[in-house]
């Protein structure tokens, strides 16, 4: 759940918010987000993708991060400074950790919705992350049961690589030997 809390900020300004803040706030565009507390349905999804992702990487170089990871998304394309708290990434390039926040681009970041957020990670974010090209994208719904994998292709847009509700296998673009069981995400 994402709501519009402040617009026309810059980026100086929204580093001041956080400091006297205790909420989860996110800044997109000049307009400060904040986050409110999840679910009990949304932390447990994100409980079981954490779990499946981090056996997954075990002993691999990347790594999985849960909310509420700082990422502040800087590209080569994009000189506008954005900070993102996503559901779940994962990033494989360890440089641009600090002790605070990840800097650069994770490889697969997943938003899982609800039902107040839905634009905001349907439509805000699926262009940012685009735009800043994360490799790719998952919307989860917990309440469809359902996953929605995009991937960035040549051009550098998302294509829907794969849609499973309720049963079925999901399978990663980017990690192509990972398989995730819908089974093993909502129950």
């Amino acid at each position: 759940m994402s709501f519009p809390r402040f617009s026309h900020v810059t980026y100086e300004q929204y580093l001041m918010m956080r400091q006297n803040s205790d909420e989860r706030l996110e800044y997109i565009n000049g307009i400060v987000y904040m986050t409110p507390s999840p679910s009990i349905q949304h932390q447990l999804v994100s409980s079981n993708l954490h779990t499946i992702f981090g056996n997954y990487l075990k002993r691999k170089t990347c790594k999985v991060f849960a909310a509420p990871t700082d990422i502040e998304l800087v590209s080569e394309k994009c000189s506008e400074r954005k900070l993102v708290i996503p559901d779940l990434s994962i990033i494989c390039d360890p440089s641009g950790f600090t002790d605070t926040k990840y800097v650069g681009v994770p490889t697969l970041i997943v938003e899982i919705l609800s039902p107040s957020n839905q634009a905001h990670d349907l439509v805000t974010k699926f262009n940012l992350y685009m735009e800043y090209g994360v490799k790719e994208y998952w919307i989860v719904n917990p309440m469809k049961q359902a996953v929605t994998v995009y991937a960035l292709n040549e051009d550098g847009l998302y294509e829907q690589a794969d849609i499973k509700v309720s049963i079925g296998i999901v399978q990663s673009v980017y990690f192509s030997d990972l398989f995730v069981d819908l089974e093993e995400i909502f129950h």
